[in-house]
Protein backbone atom coordinates (compact mmCIF):
# COMPACT_ATOMS: atom_id res chain seq x y z
CA UNK A 1 0.00 0.00 0.00
CA UNK A 2 2.72 2.43 0.97
CA UNK A 3 4.74 1.69 -2.17
CA UNK A 4 1.71 2.32 -4.37
CA UNK A 5 0.95 5.54 -2.53
CA UNK A 6 4.55 6.69 -2.85
CA UNK A 7 4.54 5.87 -6.53
CA UNK A 8 1.32 7.78 -7.08
CA UNK A 9 2.72 10.78 -5.21
CA UNK A 10 5.84 10.63 -7.37
CA UNK A 11 3.81 10.55 -10.55
CA UNK A 12 1.66 13.46 -9.37
CA UNK A 13 4.81 15.38 -8.49
CA UNK A 14 6.30 14.70 -11.90
CA UNK A 15 3.10 15.81 -13.61
CA UNK A 16 3.02 19.01 -11.56
CA UNK A 17 6.65 19.69 -12.44
CA UNK A 18 5.91 19.21 -16.14
CA UNK A 19 2.89 21.48 -15.94
CA UNK A 20 4.92 24.11 -14.11
CA UNK A 21 7.66 24.01 -16.73
CA UNK A 22 5.10 24.17 -19.53
CA UNK A 23 3.48 27.22 -17.94
CA UNK A 24 6.89 28.88 -17.61
CA UNK A 25 7.66 28.17 -21.25
CA UNK A 26 4.28 29.50 -22.35
CA UNK A 27 4.91 32.72 -20.43
CA UNK A 28 8.37 33.09 -21.96
CA UNK A 29 7.06 32.49 -25.48
CA UNK A 30 4.16 34.89 -24.97
CA UNK A 31 6.41 37.60 -23.53
CA UNK A 32 8.87 37.19 -26.39
CA UNK A 33 6.10 37.46 -28.99
CA UNK A 34 4.72 40.58 -27.31
CA UNK A 35 8.13 42.25 -27.01
CA UNK A 36 8.95 41.48 -30.65
CA UNK A 37 5.61 42.77 -31.90
CA UNK A 38 5.26 45.90 -29.74
CA UNK A 39 8.59 46.68 -28.09
CA UNK A 40 9.55 46.46 -24.45
CA UNK A 41 8.02 49.66 -23.06
CA UNK A 42 4.55 49.17 -24.56
CA UNK A 43 4.07 45.67 -23.11
CA UNK A 44 2.70 45.17 -19.60
CA UNK A 45 2.61 42.10 -17.39
CA UNK A 46 -1.15 42.06 -18.01
CA UNK A 47 -0.48 41.81 -21.75
CA UNK A 48 1.86 38.87 -21.21
CA UNK A 49 -0.50 36.92 -18.98
CA UNK A 50 -3.45 37.58 -21.30
CA UNK A 51 -1.45 36.21 -24.23
CA UNK A 52 -0.38 33.21 -22.15
CA UNK A 53 -3.87 32.57 -20.79
CA UNK A 54 -2.88 32.64 -17.13
CA UNK A 55 -3.03 34.99 -14.15
CA UNK A 56 -0.72 37.66 -12.77
CA UNK A 57 -0.24 35.49 -9.69
CA UNK A 58 1.03 32.68 -11.91
CA UNK A 59 3.39 35.06 -13.69
CA UNK A 60 4.90 36.18 -10.38
CA UNK A 61 5.42 32.57 -9.32
CA UNK A 62 7.95 32.34 -12.16
CA UNK A 63 9.33 35.87 -12.65
CA UNK A 64 9.86 39.00 -10.59
CA UNK A 65 8.71 41.34 -13.38
CA UNK A 66 9.30 42.44 -16.95
CA UNK A 67 13.10 42.82 -16.64
CA UNK A 68 13.36 39.31 -15.24
CA UNK A 69 11.24 37.70 -17.96
CA UNK A 70 13.27 39.45 -20.67
CA UNK A 71 16.47 38.24 -19.02
CA UNK A 72 15.13 34.68 -18.95
CA UNK A 73 14.14 34.93 -22.62
CA UNK A 74 17.80 35.58 -23.40
CA UNK A 75 19.01 32.81 -21.12
CA UNK A 76 16.46 30.12 -21.96
CA UNK A 77 14.96 30.61 -25.43
CA UNK A 78 17.78 31.70 -27.74
CA UNK A 79 19.09 28.92 -29.95
CA UNK A 80 22.65 29.64 -28.79
CA UNK A 81 23.58 31.83 -25.88
CA UNK A 82 26.07 34.61 -26.50
CA UNK A 83 28.43 33.10 -23.93
CA UNK A 84 28.70 29.96 -26.10
CA UNK A 85 29.66 32.09 -29.10
CA UNK A 86 32.55 33.62 -27.15
CA UNK A 87 33.63 30.30 -25.66
CA UNK A 88 34.03 29.20 -29.28
CA UNK A 89 36.10 32.32 -29.99
CA UNK A 90 38.52 31.24 -27.26
CA UNK A 91 39.49 28.16 -29.26
CA UNK A 92 39.67 30.14 -32.49
CA UNK A 93 42.14 32.61 -30.97
CA UNK A 94 44.12 29.71 -29.52
CA UNK A 95 44.62 28.43 -33.07
CA UNK A 96 46.17 31.74 -34.16
CA UNK A 97 44.44 31.40 -37.53
CA UNK A 98 43.11 34.54 -39.16
CA UNK A 99 41.05 32.33 -41.50
CA UNK A 100 39.33 30.67 -38.55
CA UNK A 101 38.78 34.06 -36.93
CA UNK A 102 37.10 35.34 -40.12
CA UNK A 103 34.81 32.30 -40.05
CA UNK A 104 33.99 32.97 -36.41
CA UNK A 105 33.19 36.59 -37.21
CA UNK A 106 30.74 35.46 -39.86
CA UNK A 107 29.12 33.10 -37.34
CA UNK A 108 28.91 35.96 -34.81
CA UNK A 109 27.07 38.09 -37.37
CA UNK A 110 24.79 35.10 -38.06
CA UNK A 111 24.03 34.89 -34.32
CA UNK A 112 22.81 38.48 -34.39
CA UNK A 113 20.74 37.68 -37.48
CA UNK A 114 19.15 34.68 -35.74
CA UNK A 115 18.23 36.78 -32.68
CA UNK A 116 17.43 40.00 -34.51
CA UNK A 117 13.75 40.13 -33.55
CA UNK A 118 14.29 40.36 -29.78
CA UNK A 119 17.39 42.61 -29.76
CA UNK A 120 15.50 45.93 -30.02
CA UNK A 121 13.51 45.03 -26.89
CA UNK A 122 16.78 44.25 -25.09
CA UNK A 123 18.23 47.64 -26.07
CA UNK A 124 15.03 49.39 -25.01
CA UNK A 125 15.06 47.69 -21.60
CA UNK A 126 18.71 48.67 -21.06
CA UNK A 127 17.76 52.30 -21.73
CA UNK A 128 14.64 52.27 -19.53
CA UNK A 129 15.29 49.90 -16.63
CA UNK A 130 18.14 50.44 -14.15
CA UNK A 131 17.54 46.87 -12.97
CA UNK A 132 18.01 45.54 -16.48
CA UNK A 133 21.22 47.49 -17.03
CA UNK A 134 22.72 45.40 -14.24
CA UNK A 135 21.49 42.23 -15.99
CA UNK A 136 23.03 43.38 -19.28
CA UNK A 137 26.34 44.18 -17.58
CA UNK A 138 26.46 40.71 -16.01
CA UNK A 139 25.77 39.19 -19.43
CA UNK A 140 28.71 41.08 -20.95
CA UNK A 141 30.96 40.18 -18.00
CA UNK A 142 30.25 36.50 -18.69
CA UNK A 143 31.87 36.66 -22.11
CA UNK A 144 35.58 37.13 -21.27
CA UNK A 145 35.05 34.76 -18.34
CA UNK A 146 34.16 32.09 -20.95
CA UNK A 147 37.57 32.65 -22.61
CA UNK A 148 40.18 31.32 -20.16
CA UNK A 149 42.83 30.72 -22.83
CA UNK A 150 42.50 34.27 -24.10
CA UNK A 151 42.77 35.71 -20.58
CA UNK A 152 45.77 33.51 -19.81
CA UNK A 153 47.67 34.75 -22.88
CA UNK A 154 47.12 38.37 -21.84
CA UNK A 155 48.31 37.62 -18.30
CA UNK A 156 46.99 38.63 -14.90
CA UNK A 157 48.64 42.06 -15.07
CA UNK A 158 46.62 42.87 -18.22
CA UNK A 159 43.38 41.17 -17.21
CA UNK A 160 41.39 44.42 -17.20
CA UNK A 161 42.62 45.38 -20.66
CA UNK A 162 41.86 41.91 -22.01
CA UNK A 163 38.27 42.10 -20.70
CA UNK A 164 37.86 45.63 -22.07
CA UNK A 165 38.88 44.46 -25.54
CA UNK A 166 36.15 41.80 -25.53
CA UNK A 167 33.61 44.33 -24.23
CA UNK A 168 34.56 46.74 -27.04
CA UNK A 169 34.28 43.93 -29.59
CA UNK A 170 30.77 43.13 -28.33
CA UNK A 171 29.83 46.81 -28.45
CA UNK A 172 31.03 47.25 -32.01
CA UNK A 173 29.28 44.11 -33.21
CA UNK A 174 26.03 45.19 -31.56
CA UNK A 175 26.25 48.70 -32.99
CA UNK A 176 27.18 47.47 -36.45
CA UNK A 177 24.31 45.02 -36.49
CA UNK A 178 21.81 47.65 -35.34
CA UNK A 179 22.84 50.06 -38.08
CA UNK A 180 23.14 47.35 -40.74
CA UNK A 181 20.20 45.03 -40.15
CA UNK A 182 17.77 47.03 -37.99
CA UNK A 183 18.18 50.61 -39.24
CA UNK A 184 19.50 49.82 -42.71
CA UNK A 185 22.02 52.69 -42.62
CA UNK A 186 25.05 50.54 -43.54
CA UNK A 187 25.01 49.06 -47.04
CA UNK A 188 27.15 45.93 -47.16
CA UNK A 189 26.93 42.16 -47.23
CA UNK A 190 27.42 40.00 -44.15
CA UNK A 191 30.54 38.44 -45.70
CA UNK A 192 32.13 41.80 -46.54
CA UNK A 193 31.37 43.16 -43.07
CA UNK A 194 32.82 40.06 -41.43
CA UNK A 195 36.03 40.41 -43.45
CA UNK A 196 36.52 44.07 -42.52
CA UNK A 197 35.70 43.38 -38.87
CA UNK A 198 38.26 40.58 -38.97
CA UNK A 199 40.92 43.04 -40.21
CA UNK A 200 40.14 45.28 -37.24
CA UNK A 201 39.72 42.73 -34.48
CA UNK A 202 42.05 39.81 -35.21
CA UNK A 203 45.20 41.79 -34.33
CA UNK A 204 43.40 43.70 -31.56
CA UNK A 205 42.66 40.51 -29.62
CA UNK A 206 46.23 39.22 -29.80
CA UNK A 207 48.63 40.33 -27.05
CA UNK A 208 51.41 42.50 -28.55
CA UNK A 209 54.00 39.74 -28.20
CA UNK A 210 51.77 37.35 -30.20
CA UNK A 211 51.23 39.69 -33.13
CA UNK A 212 53.23 39.28 -36.34
CA UNK A 213 55.87 41.96 -36.83
CA UNK A 214 54.79 44.89 -38.99
CA UNK A 215 56.01 44.87 -42.55
CA UNK A 216 59.04 47.07 -43.04
CA UNK A 217 58.69 49.99 -45.36
CA UNK A 218 61.01 50.08 -48.35
CA UNK A 219 64.04 52.39 -48.00
CA UNK A 220 63.29 56.01 -48.72
CA UNK A 221 59.51 55.50 -48.30
CA UNK A 222 57.73 58.31 -46.46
Amino acid sequence: MNERADGADGRRGTLRDRQKQQTRRTLLDSAKAEFVARGYAAVTVDDIVAAAGCSRATFYLHFTGKPDVLHRIGAETMEQRAVAVYAELDGVLESGSRTEFARWMRRAVAWFEANQAILPAWDEAVALEPEFRAVAKRAVDELPAAMPGYLRRWGAHRHGEACLRIELLVSQLERFFTRWAVQGTIDTSADEAAEVLCDIWFPALLPPEHRPPPEEEPPGHR
